[in-house]
């Protein structure tokens, strides 16, 4: 009779079943885990939502704001007896036309 060889096995050798979980079967806990993680998104995801509704409010708020002086300032313009717009004179002096070949200078 011969004589068989045997191979030594360590611990690493000792076959589990960890990792093999039945897909269909999964455990209480990570469903529970899953629900959770689900549920903290949809309340971020909801807070994310108010705050982009409360800055479009304001832009929207403001854009009123803005039509609301344009207006103002445009029936400021008119005269009331003649209903025509008054001339708009220059707030700063432009660029002076230089003679030719110096350049431009600014008269400030």
């Amino acid at each position: 009779m011969a004589i068989r060889k045997r191979t030594l096995r360590g611990v690493q050798d000792i076959r589990t079943r960890s990792g093999t979980i039945d897909r269909g079967n999964t455990p209480t806990y990570k469903v529970y885990m899953n629900l959770s993680c689900l549920e903290m998104e949809k309340f971020r995801r909801g807070k994310e939502k108010e705050d982009a509704l409360r800055r479009i409010e304001n832009i929207n708020s403001r854009f009123r704001d803005i039509e609301t002086e344009k207006g103002k300032l445009l029936r400021s313009m008119t005269h009331p007896e003649r209903g025509r717009p008054r001339p708009v004179q220059d707030a700063e002096p432009g660029p002076v036309a230089a003679p030719a070949g110096q350049g431009f200078k600014i008269r400030y």
